[in-house]
């Protein structure tokens, strides 16, 4: 495929992918991370409100309206040839986890967003609008529950009261989820007026990066993805009795700690017995114990588990021994547990005829059939799957990293993606037309 002006709008794909990395890099610093010397924009914090403000700026110097729902999503319109068009929906997340990458998320807001910036530039419009929507909350990393304002826009916040669904969630400062969003005039109730009506979406698609080292592996710059896999996602907390680290008998102890260890290697242990079957891996990403000093033996430990499989069954089968195994060393050891679920999302796959359309894209640009390739990291995309048929482009990253400053991607390979969303965006617009001119037959 010969590459032209309008291909991006902009001067070269290069160009668009150099100005996107360039973008991402700027809001991997302060003021856009709450602290000085690594990235971690978690929702709602100081961070996270400069952000949503640079970018608004660069919403509608792309020639969109900027909104902010009830949810604190940022929205960016851009208007199709008929006013209130239903939308083609581009997306991913503004937060970040503590010491974070710079393009995780952001780069598929940023690269949608150049996209936008090609179509104002040519005065292209299409019979439905085009939005980008930047998710406040899909990491968790501030509260122990992800993807909560992408659940609102999504409708499924409702299937739970708001309220009781976030009762006993804090952060690390132990504020809780309504003082956060009563800060910025905003309730948890009144989140789930956030709600997009099913027959304003015509489709979701996300582009991020890879999180994993398959494309680098094989020499492509973009993936087409076929589908999310499942997770379910524990709070694990253990009770002892605390004691003086000099008075206490080894023999009469009620460690938590060394009970949590030994539960942290059984999970590791079962999940390696698991033999990667069906894409299982299981993670204690969150320790943390009480009082936390060195001289008291620890009472009390909470941490987390993160099991994801391509099915529920497989999940699921891991889930119950897990549990099991963590209830018999408890009573063993002589201390309570408590099995508290914090997440439960189903195997979300892509929409087969939004895939074709995507693989065409990619192959339109690359020269070469497109990679298909599953996606065992979750994304703002397993929710929005149940508003509206979703698609998602995958990035090439630096050896796979993710979740780490180490992330790395390279501009031309943005390029390629911006490209690729271009030629989708005019694909999509084609389909849209011929199937309109079946229904007028």
């Amino acid at each position: 495929m010969v590459r032209t002006m309008t291909d991006t709008g902009t001067d070269s794909g290069a160009a668009a992918g150099e100005r996107a990395v360039a973008r991402c890099d700027v809001l991997g610093v302060s003021p856009f991370s709450d602290e000085i010397d690594l990235l971690y924009r978690p929702w709602l914090g100081p961070g996270f409100i400069a952000t949503v403000e640079a970018i608004s700026n660069w919403m509608r110097q792309a020639g969109m309206t900027v909104r902010q729902d009830a949810a604190t999503n940022l929205i960016g319109r851009y208007e199709g040839t008929t006013l209130d068009a239903p939308a083609l929906l581009f997306g991913s997340h503004l937060d970040s986890v503590r010491d974070g990458g710079r393009y995780d998320g952001m780069l598929g807001v940023i690269a949608a967003l150049e996209v936008v910036a090609g179509f104002h530039e040519r005065g292209e419009r299409f019979p439905f609008a085009i939005e980008i929507v930047g998710f406040g909350d899909e990491e968790g990393s501030r509260f122990p529950i992800t993807m909560l304002t992408t659940r609102s826009i999504a409708g499924v916040l409702e299937e739970d009261d708001p309220v009781a669904a976030f009762a006993g969630l804090r952060d690390g400062t132990g504020l809780t989820v309504e003082q956060a969003l009563a800060r910025v005039g905003l309730t948890p109730r009144g989140m789930a007026a956030a709600r997009r009506p099913k027959d304003s979406v015509l489709a979701y698609v996300e582009a991020h990066i890879e999180q994993g080292p398959v494309l680098e592996a094989e020499g492509r710059a973009l993936g087409v993805v076929s589908g999310i896999a499942a997770q379910r996602r524990f709070e694990i907390r253990v009770h002892g009795m605390a004691g003086h680290a000099g008075t206490m008998a080894m023999s009469l102890r009620q460690d938590a700690l060394t009970a949590a260890a030994e539960m942290v290697l059984a999970i590791e242990r079962i999940g390696v017995a698991g033999g990667d079957r069906d894409g299982l891996v299981a993670t204690v990403g969150l320790l943390r114990t009480w009082p936390g000093v060195a001289n008291v033996v620890p009472g009390d430990v909470t941490f987390t588990i993160d099991v994801r499989a391509g099915t529920n069954t497989t999940r699921d089968r891991t889930v119950d021994v897990f549990l099991a195994a963590l209830k018999e060393i408890a009573e063993r050891r002589g201390v309570e547990i408590e099995i508290i679920p914090r997440e439960n999302l189903d195997p979300s796959p892509c929409d087969p005829h939004l895939m074709t359309l995507m693989e065409t894209a990619v192959q339109d640009v690359t020269g070469e059939p497109a990679r298909v390739l599953v996606s065992g990291a979750g994304h703002d995309a397993m929710i929005m799957s149940r508003l509206a048929p979703m698609a998602m482009l995958f990035i090439r990253c630096e050896k796979g990293i993710s979740h780490n400053p180490a992330e790395a991607v390279l501009p031309a390979d943005v390029g390629e993606a911006v490209i690729a969303l271009t030629r989708f965006v005019r694909l999509f617009a084609d389909d849209c037309s011929k199937t309109q001119g079946r229904h007028s037959a």
